[in-house]
Formats: C-alpha cells, sequence, structure tokens
C-alpha cells in the first residue's frame, strides 16, 4: 500500500459530502471534519460495544456528525432563488449564485439565532421575507432585475 495514501473514513466522506451541497463555506474546515468525522466513528464503535445494532449505533453517530448543520444558509438562498428569482437565477445556476451571494446578505443571518430546527420556527418565515428583499435589492443594484 503507498504510504501517502491517506484513507479517509465513511464518515469524513459522508460530511464532506454533506457539506460540499448544504454548506460550501464549510468544505475547508478540516478542524469540523476531523473532529466531526473522530467523533462520530468513537460513537458507532461505542455504541456497538454497548449493544446497539448497526442501525441504531449509525443514527447516534450520525447525530453527533451532522449536529449543528441541519439548518444551512446556502439551501435556504437556493430556496428562494429557485421559488422568487426563476427568470433572473436559472435552476442549473442558483448553488453557484447562492455562494457568491452569502457574504452579501450575511448581515440578514446575523439577525437570526439559527439552530437545526429554525427552519421550522415562525422566525423563518420573517429571515425568508428579509433574504427575498435584500436579493431584491441587490438584483436591483447590478441590473439583474
Amino acid at each position: 500500500m503507498n504510504k501517502s495514501y491517506q484513507e479517509i473514513s465513511w464518515f469524513k466522506l459522508s460530511l464532506l459530502h454533506f457539506l460540499y451541497e448544504s454548506h460550501p463555506e464549510l468544505t475547508d474546515d478540516t478542524d469540523l471534519l476531523n473532529i466531526r468525522s473522530d467523533l462520530a466513528a468513537i460513537t458507532y464503535s461505542e455504541a456497538i460495544k454497548n449493544g446497539h445494532n448497526q442501525q441504531e449505533a449509525e443514527e447516534l453517530a450520525l447525530n453527533d456528525l451532522y449536529k449543528g448543520l441541519h439548518f444551512s444558509k446556502h439551501d435556504t438562498l437556493v430556496t428562494i432563488l429557485w421559488n422568487e428569482f426563476p427568470r433572473e437565477i436559472p435552476m442549473g445556476q442558483a448553488k453557484e449564485f447562492a455562494i457568491e451571494l452569502l457574504p452579501k446578505v450575511e448581515d440578514v443571518f446575523s439577525n437570526y439565532t439559527l439552530n437545526d430546527e429554525f427552519v421550522f420556527s415562525a422566525e423563518f418565515n420573517n429571515l425568508y421575507s428579509e433574504l427575498t428583499g435584500a436579493i431584491t435589492f441587490w438584483l436591483e443594484e447590478h441590473e439583474l432585475q
């Protein structure tokens, strides 16, 4: 085996894929990747040792792996672009555009306490409306609307 080959755990690959899709701003956070994937592997191993079956152990490990990451600013922006701006930003470009847009609307997100359940809160509708307004303003400013 080539010694330069670095084995990547299933948990790390899973988290990296998830970050790539829903939190692209975090894909370079090696500490997050390493700490979370190690914790998930330990949780899985301990759960098996404590008599949990594979499915139960995996559920416990995935809870640790994705904790605090269920709400996605990126996914929220993509959804708004798809729903509110399909003529201005084609669906196929929405994910890329959301990556560029996120730093420009970060101040809107900062007004809210974001957590895993935020999308189910009454405040989510307020955030959605504020972001829609901010995106409208940005698009008008850049003559894209």
